[in-house]
């Protein structure tokens, strides 16, 4: 599974960081910042909420890509 973060939606809630911090952060401007390359995958151990940050999006900028 890869991630694509859509920085241009995000509000800055931050429920992404809370849910998979090992997957996501905040910039300073405080918008979604992957610590994943877009065309990379994401660690199997941290798929699980990798998913559960992308549903937990109330501005729906994340979306998971299934490879």
């Amino acid at each position: 599974m890869r991630i694509v973060a859509e920085r241009d939606r995000c509000i800055g809630a931050g429920n992404c960081v809370m849910t998979a911090p090992e997957v996501f952060d905040q910039g300073e401007d405080g918008l979604v910042t992957p610590l994943v390359d877009e065309a990379d995958p994401v660690d199997p151990a941290s798929v699980d909420a990798a998913r559960r940050a992308v549903d937990r999006c109330p501005a729906t900028a994340l979306r998971a890509v299934e490879d």
